[in-house]
């Protein structure tokens, strides 16, 4: 660190460590339906005070947003979700999560702008409100995985069921989790990573031959 003075009074320099320099950064999208637990995989998951946007459900809800599967919650995200995870020395991983209500939508493209994956959260008692988060990453030819949250009390599903239900493509990894555990949810994190990793790969060798 150093410290210089100009015209606007004095500055400070940081300078980064050989380490710094050297670790690649990269942004993983958790998306899915409203309420689905992508602002507690974040927040649970995240190295640093997790950067929430969020607003009061309120009465102007009604009509506009579905709240009869999640009755008891009292926040929802408008813009995004932003945390951040160093998954190794040479690799950190930025997070952010979407607004799951449709009239926020319209951010997702700013959002999933240079991602290099998404996990895709599922409710299975809400299974619809997947398919349009699913359409989204597969027509922006972003790589995904569907992760499900088993929240305290739902019933559970077979991977293959699910995968069926959504109509998955077959190469498209399905998982369970706890997006309020630290260790699942970095396990989810890790899992994209590789996948989005391997499908570069296979695209840089198809583009070659």
């Amino acid at each position: 660190m150093s410290v210089s003075s100009s015209s606007k009074g004095p500055s400070v320099d940081f300078e980064t460590t050989k380490a710094q320099r050297a670790a690649a950064s990269t942004k993983i999208v958790i998306a899915g339906g409203f309420g689905v637990g992508k602002s507690t995989l974040v927040g649970a998951v995240s190295e640093i005070d997790p950067l929430r946007t969020e607003a009061l459900v309120t009465n102007e809800s009604e009509g506009v947003d579905d709240l009869a599967a999640v009755p008891t919650k009292a926040t929802t995200t408008v813009a995004m979700d932003f945390g951040r995870l160093t998954l190794a020395e040479d690799l950190v991983l930025y997070l952010f999560g979407t607004p799951g209500q449709r009239r926020f939508w319209f951010m997702w493209d700013d959002l999933c702008r240079g991602a290099i994956g998404a996990i895709v959260l599922v409710d299975v008692a809400r299974l619809d409100e997947s398919f349009s988060p699913l359409d989204y990453f597969e027509s922006k030819g972003i790589p995904f995985i569907v992760a499900v949250n088993e929240f305290d009390g739902v019933p559970r599903y077979p991977a293959e069921e699910i995968a069926a239900a959504l109509a998955l493509p077959a190469e498209v990894p399905i998982i369970s989790l706890d997006a309020r555990d630290r260790e699942q949810a970095k396990g989810a994190l890790v899992k994209i990573t590789e996948y989005a990793l391997t499908r570069l790969r296979e695209s840089l060798t198809a583009n070659a031959n």
